[in-house]
């Protein structure tokens, strides 16, 4: 009932003539909420309830640990996850924080500045931090817009952390589920659902499997390195079936021009050997590849198979057009040219 009341004072007081304009609707949900509670005894979870909340000010101090490689076997698994997990929200923060104030930030800057940042913290006795989505959207549905609003909402924090602790400890978590439910309502992109019918299938798998994978493991890393993947292979199944390859044969001569189009990498490679006729009786192959790209050393093998084949059949091969990207892999992968090239095809 608390956060339903909550949420009715996030989303109605700005509409108060003057002062609903003047102050931050969640600051007087959670400070008409606290009072509330105070005022009528009511017997609710409070943030004091969640844990100790510190009384003095951070010194410097070096941690109390044995520096040796045991040490570091132990915390380098829980600092890497903690890293990504950090650098992830960091950036979709700033994403998001750019989309509301149309602005554009600078994302290694801010990877930077968090790693000093959580460095120095360390020697604070604080632990490490990274930008958050809620607390951001809330700044910016507040009014903020520069980095002294966030500089000034730390200050604030800390401030009242350390000589307020006691009213703070009464603050109802009622209050801030219902400022949490308000920056989830804000973030989420309702667009999605509505126009889901018209993204494309691998998209929407993407989307629903990353959200699966972040709800069941409360890991944010875990969901995104699934997305990453999921759309990694859904991009390459794409691309290769862009890939393309046309011929054309000249009687006269009787040679055939074999054009190819599009990504030669590891999903097309197979593609790529199965679209040509080593069998056709010809005095001459030419292989267009002017329009194509070799990516991987997949793609080279690929090659190195197609014009060793053909050579074996007594068809002489001619390889035009290639960029120099795609021919400087060759050159150093391709075995095709070299003297011993069927021996080698043969043993792999």
């Amino acid at each position: 009932a608390m956060t339903i009341g909550g949420l009715a004072i996030i989303y109605l007081f700005p509409y108060i003539p003057v002062i609903g304009k003047l102050l931050p609707s969640p600051l007087i949900c959670i400070v008409l909420l606290t009072l509330f509670a105070l005022f009528i005894g009511l017997d609710v979870r409070t943030v004091g309830d969640m844990g100790q909340l510190p009384d003095t000010l951070p010194i410097f101090l070096l941690p109390d640990i044995p520096l040796n490689l045991e040490t570091l076997v132990i915390i380098l698994p829980y600092s890497l996850g903690l890293a990504a997990v950090g650098l992830l929200e960091s950036m979709m923060t700033a994403t998001i924080v750019d989309d509301l104030t149309d602005t554009t930030s600078d994302k290694n800057r801010e990877c930077k500045g968090q790693g000093v940042a959580n460095v120095a913290s360390g020697f604070l006795g604080g632990m490490a931090g990274c930008a958050m989505i809620g607390q951001s959207i809330i700044n910016v549905k507040s009014g903020g817009r520069t980095r002294l609003s966030s500089f000034s909402a730390g200050v604030f924090l800390l401030i009242m952390v350390v000589f307020i602790s006691d009213w703070l400890k009464a603050i109802p978590m009622a209050a801030l589920v219902a400022v949490m439910i308000m920056v989830a309502i804000g973030t989420f992109n309702w667009d999605s659902l509505r126009n889901i019918r018209q993204y494309p299938l691998s998209s929407n798998i993407v989307m629903i499997v990353t959200v699966i994978v972040v709800v069941a493991t409360h890991n944010l890393a875990y969901g995104v390195l699934v997305g990453v993947l999921l759309s990694a292979l859904f991009f390459a199944n794409k691309i290769e079936r862009y890939m393309a390859i046309q011929s054309e044969f000249n009687e006269p001569e009787n040679t055939r021009t074999y054009t190819v189009t599009g990504q030669v990498f590891f999903s097309s490679a197979d593609k790529f050997t199965s679209a040509f006729d080593f069998k056709e009786a010809l005095s001459k192959v030419v292989i267009d590849v002017s329009q194509a790209h070799f990516w991987d050393v997949s793609a080279v093998a690929a090659v190195d198979k197609v014009v060793i084949k053909f050579r074996r059949e007594g068809t002489e091969v001619e390889l035009i057009g290639m960029n120099e990207a795609s021919k400087t892999l060759v050159d150093k992968f391709g075995i095709h040219d070299k003297p011993d090239a069927l021996d080698r095809l043969n043993s792999h």
